[in-house]
């Protein structure tokens, strides 16, 4: 009978494929497998997911019109699986849970020069390596063979110097030799050349952190002890404020795991902006043992990071979200640092969040999780209470330092400062400036930030200041009709950059020059409204011209080293202020910044959208956070229009659980997360119309399901249009799906994937968010 196999593709079907074996397949076919199949016209990467023998294969054939003729794999690109079966596992628990095909869950776990069949991936980079092949043991031998040739003679000792070999192109810009040299020894039979395979690591040759080891606290020592007793499986929160030493932590957890032969472990952040500096401190303990995951490394260093942890040469993945699916086998122990952050959230299918993918891998391979934040997310708090998770606490900074004092400066008063400061020579004083309505600076810095800044600035001592909108202002409007400049594509304002000089889109990346003429009415004065991090920076420069700033925001972080280069002048001491969004609001550790200044606490928080005072206060909590980090102490000054708003009355006064029993008195009445499961469910086309009906249509498709299975743990809500409802030219309206029970989520968002079907396929699109972070 023929050999089938199962295999999952990277297509909107959720569905396998069955295909049959040819003789050249491998003995024992292996889940996980990476196979080349046709399909339709073409040929597709796809992993197998199971195999067995002679089963009929009825609709599993690959080719819907001839359900019944069976196709051949093509080709077995690799020698052993790719995906193992604990990380298969998780698969296919992402796939259920998010609802996703499960080839697509299974692309995610791969490198995407993995998962192309007309772009086989490369063998990887390749240099040669010059190994002596004869031994000259005496003078006499030496000085015959190198009689007429001494700069082979040359070539030859510095081998034999060296340990016996060393790369061509070391030998080259070494000894200042040609490759005619070294092809020569190799045609004497002295040498012999080989190809050896080199990893790229973009992080060789970067700046490491400093190799001292920290002797710990009592409180970190409890917690190393607490987290070394958990088993295999279990989830800790490691809840510690701001500059409580949860890395100090992190390190000791993942030495007790090394010090097990053959074990490894994944470590997570949020940011691209902090892996240079966490795989700096990684690799000062851990040295070359640590390999990188992210998306800003090229594919080919990507892919050989990932060849690496696969073969085991190196045991500790450190990466953002998609380092979740890093192929280690044995893995002891996952963390996910600053577990609150949105960005953990996938924004394309499948929609995972790569926490909640840490907690079910962690139990597939029995690993376990630690999760570590000084503002744990309300779900995360919400299974500590239900006793899902262990609760850890490091309740103090290390060092004897004390969290930074924090001072609200109201924006809706513009009164002059009481007091002044004294005259400086090197930073003008604040003293006597003129109101904000009479100075556009006083948008920007309030009297006592800037007197605050200008005193830190003097003393030699660094300041941070956060305002989380990039650009330069936050829209263009006409000042005789009131006209915005509007994305063509988007349903929201186009956002003025001065460099270069243009209108763009945030959202789609359209781009357009900027107009001084209004195109609705044709006045000749468009005015700048809102303020960005490109603004505050000029004024900050005019006002202050002798002030060092580095501004990182999107806009300066395009380049590969942007993050880092940045982060180190910093650490350097060759930037007075860094300023930038929230990429500078979490994990910096910089002892010499004694001042963080929030220019605008309001930016986000009244946005339409259930999180937004979560995500406020977790802002305001951890850059607060960057303050005082050092013997000199801290100060942070919120500038805000909104002094009572409970996110930053608890980010004043440091209270976590103060924020926490506010905030869930307003997810009860209606539910949100965590008080009940929750769906967001798409519709989006070009047709605005035709996207309304077919929301109102996929409503009452579910109700009328609700009703004949008596479906009452679950509520349908909507349709409406998006807060945003118009992105990248298609209409979009959502409708949501509650749920205590999070199972019959899962079983209905199932049925609906696979069951519902658009009025038109091809011009409506159904797209499900489990889980969303955002409703917007």
């Amino acid at each position: 009978m023929p050999r089938l196999v199962d295999v999952a593709l990277a297509l909107p079907l959720h569905r396998t494929f069955r295909y049959t074996v040819g003789p050249d397949a491998p003995t024992d076919i292996a889940a996980g497998t990476r196979v080349v199949v046709p399909f339709r016209s073409r040929r597709e990467i796809g992993i197998v997911v199971g195999s067995h023998d002679g089963d009929p294969p009825d609709s599993h054939a690959p080719d819907a019109h001839s359900p019944r003729v069976l196709k051949a794999v093509h080709a077995w690109p690799d020698a052993e699986a790719a995906i193992r079966p604990a990380l298969l596992e998780t698969c296919r628990w992402m796939a259920q849970h998010y609802v996703a095909p499960l080839g697509v869950a299974l692309r995610s776990a791969l490198p995407v020069l993995l998962t192309s069949a007309t772009a086989p991936a490369p063998p990887g980079k390749r240099q040669r390596v010059v190994v002596i092949e004869r031994l000259l043991d005496s003078l006499m031998a030496r000085d015959d063979a190198f009689r007429r040739s001494p700069k082979q003679r040359v070539v030859y000792e510095y081998l034999e110097h060296v340990g016996g070999r060393a790369t061509a192109a070391s030998i080259i810009s070494t000894l200042g030799v040609t490759d005619g040299v070294v092809a020569s020894l190799a045609a004497r039979g002295l040498v012999r050349i080989e190809q050896e395979s080199v990893l790229r690591d973009p992080f060789a040759g970067r700046s490491a952190a400093s190799t001292v080891r920290h002797e710990p606290t009592a409180a970190q020592a409890a917690a190393i002890e607490r987290i070394g007793a958990r088993s295999p499986g279990q989830v800790t929160l490691l809840h510690g404020v701001t500059g409580s030493g949860k890395t100090l932590v992190y390190l000791d957890v993942l030495r007790r795991v090394l010090a097990e032969p053959g074990s490894s472990a994944i470590v997570l952040v949020p940011e691209i902006a902090l892996t240079p500096q966490t795989v700096a401190r990684f690799r000062a303990v851990f040295g070359d043992q640590v390999a990188v995951l992210h998306s800003a490394l090229s594919d080919g260093e990507r892919l050989d990071a990932w060849r690496a942890l696969h073969r085991g040469e190196r045991r500790i993945a450190v990466g953002a979200r998609s380092a979740i699916f890093a192929p280690l086998d044995r893995v002891r122990a996952i963390i996910v640092d600053e577990e609150h952050e949105a960005s953990y959230k996938q924004g394309e299918a499948p929609r995972y969040h790569a926490r909640d993918v840490a907690i079910v891998r962690a139990r597939h391979e029995g690993a376990v999780v630690v999760l570590g934040s000084a503002t744990p997310s309300l779900d995360t708090w919400a299974r500590v209470r239900g006793g899902h998770v262990d609760l850890v606490a490091l309740p103090d900074r290390v060092g004897g330092s004390t969290l930074p004092s924090v001072e609200v400066v109201d924006l809706r008063d513009s009164r002059p400062p009481a007091t002044a400061a004294e005259p400086s020579e090197r930073l003008p004083s604040p003293e006597q400036r003129p109101s904000a309505a009479r100075d556009p600076f006083r948008r920007v810095l309030s009297a006592p930030l800037e007197r605050a800044l200008v005193e830190r600035v003097e003393r030699g001592e660094q300041a941070i200041l956060l305002l989380n909108r990039r650009g330069y202002s936050s829209f263009l409007q006409c000042n005789a009709c009131g006209d915005v400049a509007a994305c063509p594509n988007c349903s929201i304002s186009l956002t003025y950059h001065r460099h270069p000089d243009r209108l763009a889109c945030h959202y789609c990346g359209h781009s357009e020059a900027p107009y001084t003429e209004c195109r609705r009415c044709r006045h000749a004065t468009v005015r700048q409204r809102g303020l960005g991090t490109q603004q505050v920076e000029r004024l900050l420069g005019e006002r202050m011209p002798a002030l060092r700033i580095a501004r990182m925001d999107m806009d300066t972080t395009t380049g590969k080293w942007a993050h880092a280069d940045i982060l180190e002048k910093v650490g350097r001491g060759e930037v007075d202020v860094l300023l930038g969004t929230q990429m500078i609001a979490k994990g910096l550790d910089f002892p010499n910044v004694t001042l963080v200044g929030v220019i605008d606490a309001d930016v986000g928080i009244n946005l339409p959208d259930f999180r937004a005072s979560e995500r406020a206060f977790q802002l305001l909590a951890q850059v607060a956070g960057r303050a005082g980090r050092g013997v000199k102490g801290g100060h942070v000054v919120i500038q805000t229009r909104m002094p009572e708003h409970h996110a930053i009355q608890c980010a004043v006064s440091h209270d976590y659980h103060a924020f926490v029993a506010q905030e869930l008195e307003g997810r009860t009445s209606p539910p949100y997360p965590p008080t009940t499961r929750l769906a967001n469910v798409v519709v989006s086309g070009l047709d605005e119309s035709a996207v309304a009906e077919a929301a109102q249509g996929a409503t009452q498709w579910l109700n009328r399901l609700v009703r004949a299975r008596s479906l009452s743990g679950l509520a349908v809500v909507g349709p409406a249009p998006c807060p945003v409802d118009r992105i990248k030219e298609r209409w979009r309206w959502h409708l949501l799906l509650r749920s205590s029970d999070g199972g019959l989520l899962t079983s209905v968002l199932q049925y609906l994937a696979t069951r519902y079907e658009l009025p038109d396929r091809h011009a409506l699109r159904l797209t499900i968010d489990r889980d969303p972070q955002s409703l917007l």
